[in-house]
């Protein structure tokens, strides 16, 4: 875990009932489509209708009973308004509100000081007075008048929000659309309305302005989600706890430990900058190896101070802590750009890239680093292998005190093939060989580069050969991080979170199939009966030689990663493809 990590409680399914809902914000696991076969949020739930007491299963039936019953075409004002995600949101909301105010409220009562809108509305026209203004432009409206109304969870985000104001794409479109909910629901939300007054002040028939101002909004809101996020995030870093799990881990301390310490050559007299420094252990070993200064950086107000305080403890002079993002720290210190001859962090988060630290190394590397500085570490490597049911929950649910309660095992698994697990996966439970998935060269590297798709292939291990069938269950992940002889000349080594090691905090990443792939050696293919050609390809019947998996991972939003899987697996003369599965952690 980076020194500025958190645990995300993402546990094994065979834990306790009670940590699946501290994982998940409260009753929003709930709107997740139930198939797994997509992404899209769908509401479970009933419901209600804008003006009456009835209830629908879809939004789509709503609103084709609201057109019909009501005379009011949601979609049509959506579009003929030019109403952007919040401005949908708004008019929900209002509609709700003036109907329970009013049960003879009707929708054109909203418009009997605009007439002229109220036409435009009917006349299905997009031309709409400079002076025009939404009854529901008020920020009130922005706050669910139903408490968890399901139609909020169904409104949906069209191109124009996709990209910002240069029409790159922009991080509200890498959002999770669960974080979207969670931001409206937020009661400290900026004012919107001055955006949202210049839009209509401009006319809906002036596109080029209206999608710029459409821009500037997304793009703000994507910027308050960013600092509610690292301000959550560094706060977290003042529970003692963390750091004490993250210096408990002697796989990780001592690797650090051992590249400052035993290359004499790299830290002699050197400028060194930590970034994250959390307790500032790794600048105390930069300060002890021989470094002439030390600049120690963390965003977290709690550590800083008390890095400086153990620091003073024990009387290293040559550290100095900065409060700050790494991104800011010339608020608060004079430190010249290309200056730092050694960079040190450690960034790494579950599945290497969750948290996107490594954005904030990569800046520093780029701002504060002399050419050819040193960069520890320097390397860092994703690995993955197919595992067997040991690697799920179902030997523990398939006998419990002699009984059989395999159907809680199944639906765990069915959970488990929608989220990823964070947890250690025994050796003996790894069915194929290890593959490459992705490596970074931190010397060389761009942001860009930590959004990447791989191809890989699983193939059985020796000890998984044979006659025998060998069911793979899923994908598991885990990453090392090189301290090569490019910087440590006199002592290189290496941080591993494989699963065939010592166990550390990071644990691994582990991704379930939504069914397991009977798998053989290439040399059982013989024995198996010529009839199996015309079963299902991954069947016991009909098993694989070998899987195909094309990995993608990338930043889903900011400090989370997504991670796709599109699997293949290659019988015979045929191959069989499984629907692509999406995680987010």
């Amino acid at each position: 875990m980076a020194g500025e990590a958190i645990d995300p409680k993402i546990a094994r399914e065979s834990e306790s009932e009670g940590e699946e809902e501290e994982e998940i914000e409260e009753g929003w696991d709930d709107w997740r489509a139930g198939d797994g076969e997509d992404d899209e949020w769908a509401p479970l739930a009933s419901v209600l209708c804008l003006f009456c007491t009835e209830k629908f299963d879809s939004s789509e039936l709503l609103f084709k009973h609201c057109s019909v019953e009501h005379s009011f075409n949601f979609d049509g004002v959506v579009k003929n308004f030019g109403l952007d995600f919040y401005g949908s949101l708004k008019l929900v909301n209002y509609v709700r509100s003036k109907v329970s105010q009013n049960k003879c409220w009707s929708f054109d009562q909203a418009f009997e000081c605009n007439q002229d809108m109220l036409n435009h509305l009917h006349a299905n026209t997009t031309c709409l007075k400079k002076d025009a203004k939404f009854p529901w432009d008020d920020d009130m409206y922005l706050k669910p008048y139903l408490e968890d109304d399901p139609l909020l969870h169904s409104l949906s985000m069209d191109d124009d929000d996709y990209y910002d104001v240069n029409g790159d794409v922009s991080d509200v479109k890498l959002m999770d659309r669960e974080e979207i909910i969670k931001q409206i629901n937020r009661p400290n939300l900026e004012k919107l309305e001055d955006q949202l007054g210049k839009l209509m002040e401009n006319g809906v028939g002036e596109e080029e302005s209206k999608e710029t101002n459409l821009k500037v909004v997304r793009k703000g809101a994507a910027a308050r989600e960013r600092k509610d996020v690292d301000e959550d995030y560094f706060g977290a870093y003042s529970s003692f706890g963390i750091h004490r799990e993250m210096l408990s881990d002697k796989v990780r301390t001592d690797t650090y430990r051992d590249a400052l310490l035993n290359n004499p050559s790299l830290l002699k007299e050197a400028v060194v900058i930590d970034v994250g420094c959390g307790t500032g252990i790794l600048s105390l070993f930069a300060a002890q190896a021989g470094a002439s200064k030390v600049v120690a950086v963390d965003a977290s107000a709690k550590m800083a101070s008390v890095a400086t305080q153990i620091a003073k403890d024990n009387n290293v002079k040559v550290i100095t802590v900065v409060h700050s993002m790494v991104e800011d720290i010339e608020r608060n210190l004079q430190l010249e750009p290309r200056s730092v001859d050694v960079l040190v962090s450690e960034w790494m988060g579950y599945c290497l890239l969750y948290e996107s630290m490594l954005s904030s190394v990569l800046f520093a590397r780029d701002r504060y680093l002399k050419p050819g500085g040193a960069i520890l570490p320097d390397t860092a490597t994703i690995f993955a292998a197919g595992f067997g049911k040991g690697g799920t929950s179902m030997p523990f649910w398939e006998n419990v005190y002699g009984f059989n309660m395999s159907c809680v095992g199944k639906e765990l698994v069915q959970d488990a093939a929608r989220v990823p697990i964070v947890d250690t996966i025994e050796p003996q439970d790894i069915i194929t060989e290890s593959a490459v998935v992705h490596s970074f060269d931190l010397v060389t590297m761009t942001q860009g580069d930590m959004d990447f798709t791989s191809t890989i292939e699983l193939h059985l291990r020796p000890s998984h050969t044979g006659t025998h069938i060998s069911w793979c269950h899923g994908l598991v992940l885990w990453f090392d991080t090189g301290f090569t002889d490019r910087f440590c000349k006199e002592n290189p080594t290496n941080l591993s979170t494989s699963p065939f090691g010592p166990k550390t905090h990071w644990s691994q990443t582990i991704l379930t199939f939504r069914e397991p792939i009977a798998m053989c050696s290439e040399n059982s293919k013989s024995v198996i009966s010529a009839a199996a050609v015309s079963k299902e390809i991954g069947t016991e019947e009909c098993p694989v030689s070998m899987v195909r998996i094309r990995v993608s991972i990338a930043r889903a939003s900011h400090r989370s990663i997504g991670i796709s899987l599109e699997t293949t697996a290659f019988g015979f003369d045929s191959k069989k493809n499984w629907p692509v599965q999406i995680f987010n952690l």
